[in-house]
């Protein structure tokens, strides 16, 4: 007798059963599409479409005619001006010299920020509304006031500070070339303080109460519950954040534009890469240059944006 020891096939599974698409489904699909419409079409208008130009204009560039009499006129360059950038000595010097301040200043604004937050956490009823609204309200005032107003505090005839100090035997000049980056620093600070305060607070909220309860009846004190408990919760707010405050940081425009009227030997046009655009653009005319170091940026941006995501992600696991 021969045994058939060939594999049994099993039997397949069922397929599962097919959906049925009612005809409201697609209906309801536009519907849901029409809502994200205008999202998307802002999106396009006020992102896309300006860094598309950007894009457009930094292939072309003015020449002057041979003989210098007939005017300029627009001609195709393809890559010429990026080629140009990526060997701007200037460009990349603005660039590493945000970047190095970025290091000290974003670390100490959102490690005040993260105090603050957790104070205000502690804190209840009319003062924590109070506490908010009033680390709320450099936020609330345009960075070309601010700027103005920590001028005046700056100032060594008129402003405080030099007063103050001068009562202690020193002689502090904020506008110093030493001391300009901690004026400068600490004008951000004071702004960004508040938003990123309120981000991290809301994802404070978010921890379960019961958390602090059952750790308060294990004997840990308030110091520990917001090592142990709270600033892990909030880690995620903590890197965005982080993020976009290396966005602008990359884009600081107003501030040191502004400082530059006092300091202009330290504070030169091309202090920061977007100093540097807008001088090129409207001060010499250059815009196809200006456009080609827009869209350099903007790259530089995102790169730096997801490298910082990827990282801070990754150690989070």
């Amino acid at each position: 007798m021969v045994l058939d020891t060939r594999p049994v096939a099993s039997p397949l599974p069922p397929r599962p059963a097919r959906r049925k698409r009612y005809p409201g489904h697609a209906v309801t699909g536009l519907k849901g599409f029409a809502f994200t419409a205008p999202f998307f079409a802002g999106f396009a208008l006020v992102f896309v479409a300006p860094f598309g130009y950007a894009l457009y204009q930094s292939l072309y560039s003015e020449q002057l005619s041979s003989d210098g009499l007939g005017g300029s006129r627009t001609v195709f360059v393809g890559l010429s001006n990026f080629t140009r950038a990526l060997g701007d000595g200037d460009y990349w010097t603005s660039i590493l010299r945000v970047c190095v301040f970025a290091l000290i200043q974003i670390p100490v604004m959102l490690g005040l920020s993260l105090l603050a937050a957790l104070l205000l956490d502690l804190a209840t009823g009319r003062r924590a509304r109070l506490f908010r609204l009033g680390l709320l309200v450099p936020y609330m005032i345009p960075s070309i006031v601010a700027t103005l107003v920590w001028l005046y505090l700056y100032s060594p005839r008129l402003g405080p500070i030099t007063r103050a100090t001068a009562w202690f035997g020193a002689d502090v000049n904020m506008f110093s070339p030493n001391l300009l980056w901690i004026g400068i620093g600490n004008l951000l600070t004071w702004v960004g303080i508040g938003y990123n305060m309120l981000i991290i607070y809301g994802s404070l909220r978010s921890v379960p109460r019961e958390l602090f309860e059952a750790a308060r009846l294990d004997g840990a004190g308030e110091l520990r519950i917001a090592w142990s408990i709270k600033i892990p919760h909030v880690r995620s707010a903590l890197v965005l954040t982080g993020m976009l405050a290396i966005i602008h940081m990359l884009q600081i425009f107003a501030e040191p534009l502004v400082f530059r009227v006092t300091s202009p030997e330290t504070v030169t046009a091309g202090f920061t890469p977007i100093m540097m655009i807008y001088n090129l653009a409207f001060t010499q005319g250059n815009y196809n240059y200006a456009a080609a170091l827009s869209v350099l940026l903007a790259v530089v941006v995102g790169a730096v944006s997801v490298l910082f995501y990827r990282v801070s992600s990754r150690e989070a696991l």
